[in-house]
């Protein structure tokens, strides 16, 4: 795992150094780390000379004060033993600067035991590496009791850089992900032993209800079935009876064998027998752990999607089934385990109500003083866009209009990435007649944030592309990142824009060059686009939120009717005649001449003091 994080850190650009016991262990992490660049290099996804840059990036040590001198971040990744670690810890306090987030990679253990006695709780969390760590996207950030909500977010930001995909999830036995993968494990043992269904069928059932490449058994034989023994021994200890170890699973980690399912044959009349077992287990799990506030549902099934590698994640397979079959499989399955495997109250109650699906957010708003934050939320997908992000967007917009003291909007991506399109996956699905309704569909969130009474900002990292530059286009301005990618690729998969981008665009450089950029399909850089004319800005990728941030606190620190109203006049004029546009410009500015705010700022500026306005 070690040597997995640093290919990763070193990948994304950081500096890494690498401490480990002895020269022998050394050897091994600088080996593995090559090996796996080779591997890339053949499968023709790195090149020699990028291979080289990766690894000078990377240096060795076996001196643990050299190696954590001055780090920003420190990553532990030695073994799942409390005392070993607590022992790290310890060594560690004295030698790390008070800025550095100290972090564990465990994937059971709790943050919170291993931060005590540690000096700066605050700045200790846990970071859960999926293996395999160079290659797997997921990353679990737990913060422990003392944590501070500002560690998260830097380590989030980190997971971003690296290009993972985190969750943040509380600090309790499993986390998230392995709270409802170990016991599949698990009860596909149970399963085997009472007799249920053969090891095959099982393999089988478990491969097509969660679209995964690999069944229970084939996916032990891979990872090690102690590590399947030993996670669902510490979750018996932490949630008892319904989650002790099988003992069918118990024995084969005694033998030390790999699970022989394939010398069986698939039963195809024990198959829904065995469907309705792991549904049951999982569905009951998953929606337990976020009515526990645990993880949200939507950082469940990114769990399951990014880090297991399943098709569908168990919110996802809820709605599949619809919540009031969904209970009555978790109801069955609680029912073997009285008093020991509760049944989620949300999931009763919203069953109760008559609801098919359980809702997911895929779009999420941070309000920070008079800024909000408006975030596409599927990093798992490059934020791109279906019909539920769209509807979700107007929603939004259409609540802040209501929102109290609001006098800017930032619309971004949770993750360093606007939008990479819309959704191919469900665009190939639509019909005539559903492609003309997402087109004006997208029209309609698109002028809904045009119209938006506040400035709305879109800050453009990593791609916004098709949809996503359409969705952009339709804000004040872009401020996009160095090294992001903007463009209309839609002729590249057999359509073109229909939400507004390839009209607005033509507005803002022309039709030449509108053109140029639709009929060819292809992205051009932030620089480019900055002088081509739709970019307003270009900031530095490693500061692009907070200097937006601080341009957004900007904007929302001027006369809030002075500002909303030049908006409305430079809108409204634009497609006017001059004339018409100049008497609209005169009237508008004349009518600020009756508000308080135009009073409080030119008695401030006489009195040479920052102004206070009230947007009155």
């Amino acid at each position: 795992m070690g040597s997995g994080i640093a290919q990763a850190c070193a990948q994304a650009g950081f500096s890494v150094r690498v401490r480990d016991v002895d020269s022998t262990a050394i050897e091994r992490g600088r080996s593995l780390v090559a090996k796996m660049l080779d591997g890339a290099i053949q499968r023709q996804k790195l090149t020699p000379a990028k291979r080289d840059e990766i690894l000078a990036r990377i240096s060795f040590s076996t001196d643990l004060a050299s190696t954590v001198e001055g780090a920003s971040l420190v990553i532990e990744a030695v073994f799942e033993e409390l005392a070993v670690k607590r022992s790290l810890f310890s060594e560690i306090a004295p030698l790390v600067g008070p800025g550095a987030i100290v972090a564990t990679n465990t994937s059971s253990l709790s943050v919170t035991t291993l931060a005590e006695g540690f000096p700066r709780p605050e700045r200790f969390a846990g970071l859960h590496f999926f293996y395999p760590a160079a290659i797997n996207k997921l990353v679990e950030i737990i913060g422990g009791a003392a944590t501070d909500p500002a560690t998260l977010r830097e380590l989030e930001r980190f997971c971003y850089l690296i290009r993972k995909v985190p969750i943040e999830t509380a600090d309790r036995a499993g986390f998230c992900v392995n709270r409802y993968f170990v016991p599949y494990l698990n009860e596909s043992a149970r399963l085997a032993e009472e007799g249920i269904a053969s090891l095959a069928t099982i393999e089988e059932v478990g491969r097509e209800i969660f679209g995964a490449s690999l069944g229970p058994f084939e996916l032990m034989n891979v990872t090690g079935i102690p590590i399947a023994f030993h996670a669902e021994t510490s979750l018996f200890h932490a949630f008892g009876p319904a989650y002790a170890p099988a003992k069918r699973l118990e024995e084969q980690f005694s033998k030390g064998v790999p699970w022989a399912w394939k010398e069986a044959a698939v039963e195809p009349e024990k198959k829904a027998a065995v469907r309705e077992r792991l549904l049951g287990l999982t569905i009951g799990i998953a929606t337990e752990l976020v009515e526990e506030g645990v993880a949200t549902p939507e950082a469940t099934d990114r769990g399951a999607t990014v880090g297991l590698r399943r098709r569908f994640g168990p919110f996802a397979q809820l709605s599949e089934v619809g919540l009031p079959e969904g209970l009555r499989l978790v109801k069955e399955y609680a029912q073997r385990w009285p008093g020991q495997f509760p049944v989620a109250r949300t999931l009763e109650l919203r069953a109760s109500r008559g609801e098919r699906t359980w809702p997911m957010r895929l779009v999420r708003v941070e309000r920070r003083g008079a800024v909000a934050w408006v975030l596409l939320d599927r990093p798992e997908a490059l934020n791109s866009m279906n019909s539920e992000v769209l509807l979700q967007l107007e929603e939004t917009f259409r609540s802040l209009e209501e929102e109290p003291g609001l006098r800017v909007v930032v619309l971004a991506g949770s993750s360093p990435v606007f939008a990479a399109g819309a959704d191919i996956a469900e665009m190939e699905r639509k019909s005539l007649a559903d492609g003309i309704d997402f087109g004006f569909l997208g029209q309609r969130v698109a002028e809904r944030i045009e119209r938006f009474p506040a400035p709305v900002i879109a800050l453009v990292e990593g791609y916004a592309l098709g949809g996503g530059l359409e969705l952009a286009l339709s804000a004040d301005f872009i401020v996009a990142a160095e090294g992001a990618q903007l463009g209309l690729p839609e002729v590249t998969v057999g359509i073109h824009p229909g939400m507004g981008g390839a009209s607005r665009l033509t507005r803002l450089i022309g039709r030449a060059k509108t053109k140029l950029l639709t009929y060819t399909g292809t992205p051009v850089s932030a620089e480019e686009a900055f002088r081509l004319g739709f970019v307003a800005r270009v900031v530095p990728a490693a500061s692009a939120r907070e200097d937006v941030e601080a341009l957004a606190e900007t904007i929302a620190s001027r006369a809030p009717l002075g500002v909303r109203w030049v908006k409305r006049v430079i809108d409204r004029g634009m497609d006017a005649p001059l004339a018409s546009a100049l008497v609209l410009e005169a009237e508008s500015a004349g009518l600020t001449f009756g508000t308080d705010d135009r009073r409080e700022g030119m008695r401030a500026f006489l009195e040479r003091r920052k102004p206070k306005f009230e947007g009155k």
